[in-house]
């Protein structure tokens, strides 16, 4: 398989214990290296309920492995809702020396992290259908935002939103557009088509590259090609996901209604949804197909390698803490355990795979300050 152009990567003792045998139709030979170089500096906006723990890990991956600096808050998020300031990043001096990757929760402030990150930082995210995604908003934040926790049910909450909401109530950026609040915006002074344009040609400018969740695996074919990184730098498994069987699908109705009443975040999802469209034209349909057919087969591969049982299981069925995710709201969470006998190289990049963003993120915090810096994810929760 691909190795790293610019460092270690997966254990090889994994790579050679694995069977990636490929689909039909999926490319015979690992991909081509191509003349850029991997991207070291890099600014991940951590949307909500938008499969962005995945993004995160993979990130927390390939910075840990090449020894790179997080700009890392002191606790879980920057801050937020409050929008990001430099000076909460742990370690931050102005003047200082700057960081190789921001990923963690924040409202977004361009200045602000202009401050903490190297000029050539490259900038993306990632957004969710507004339907879907206010319906997993209303799962999760049921406790913490008060137009959700007035309702019985989401049905209740749909039929006279308006009579719920109040904008100036804490815990209400959840209930409405929540993708325009993390990206730090703020609603049009003057509503209109003019104002939307600005706004959306200012995030263009911004934000190189925005992931859809509905097609997650070709974002991550993407963003491995704006990365210039290998095809193992993507290899993720799926964190913070629900248990499916306590998700009640959308009926049509309901996701048209949400999405009106989220208008800000559909015109931010459709603009998005059209950019993301373009560039795999110019990637190219077939090659994407292609190389998505062989991120799956290489996810199958390691699950089966890496996971007892094959897959993700609730968390009162994950033993080690440091692997078990944190359960916060209604929304029962989901977490992997590994497989037994896992030789040494395998069972740490399986481990980094499997580890939880907010566990993940103490490792980091002791890699970087000392353990004794860093209170852990176990004795204090977070989100």
């Amino acid at each position: 398989m691909a190795t790293s152009r610019d460092g270690p990567g997966c254990s090889p003792m994994l790579w050679a214990s694995l069977d990636l045998s490929l689909p039909a139709g999926a490319p015979s030979s690992p991909l081509s290296p191509r003349p850029c170089q991997p991207r070291r500096h890099i600014v991940f906006l951590k949307t909500h309920k938008t499969g962005s723990s995945t993004i995160v890990n993979l990130l927390h991956r390939f910075g840990e492995t090449r020894g790179l600096r997080f700009a890392l808050p002191p606790r879980y998020q920057f801050g937020y809702p409050y929008p990001f300031q430099a000076r909460r990043v742990k370690g931050y001096r102005p003047g200082g020396p700057s960081f190789d990757i921001l990923c963690h929760h924040m409202r977004f402030d361009l200045p602000e992290v202009q401050k903490v990150m190297p000029p050539d930082s490259f900038y993306f995210s990632i957004v969710r259908d507004p339907g879907s995604l206010a319906e997993s908003a209303f799962s999760y934040y049921r406790g913490v935002a008060p137009a959700f926790r007035r309702v019985g049910s989401l049905a209740q909450f749909l039929a006279a939103p308006e009579r719920f909401y109040d904008p100036a109530e804490r815990g209400n950026h959840y209930a409405r557009n929540l993708l325009w609040f993390d990206f730090g915006l703020a609603p049009p002074a003057t509503p209109g088509p003019e104002a939307m344009r600005a706004v959306l040609a200012w995030l263009d400018r911004t934000f190189p590259l925005v992931l859809l969740m509905e097609h997650f695996d070709e974002s991550l074919v993407l963003l491995r090609e704006a990365l210039c990184w290998a095809e193992e730098d993507v290899d993720a498994f799926r964190h913070n996901g629900r248990n499916p069987r306590a998700v009640r699908p959308l009926d049509p109705a309901q996701a048209a209604r949400l999405r009106a009443w989220n208008a800000l975040d559909w015109q931010l999802y459709t603009h998005f949804n059209r950019s993301f469209w373009r560039r795999v034209e110019a990637f190219g349909p077939a090659r994407l197909r292609a190389e998505v057919s062989r991120l799956r087969e290489r996810r199958r591969a390691l699950a089966e390698h890496c996971l007892q049982g094959g897959g993700p299981m609730e968390a009162a069925g994950i033993p080690d803490k440091q692997i078990r995710p944190f359960q916060f709201g209604q929304a029962q969470i989901l977490g992997y355990a590994l497989r037994p006998g896992l030789g040494p190289a395998d069972q740490e990049l399986c481990t980094r795979m499997v580890t939880p963003e907010l566990q993940y993120k103490d490792r980091l915090d002791a890699r970087q300050f000392g353990a004794n810096d860093s209170e852990g994810a176990a004795g204090r929760g977070g989100r």
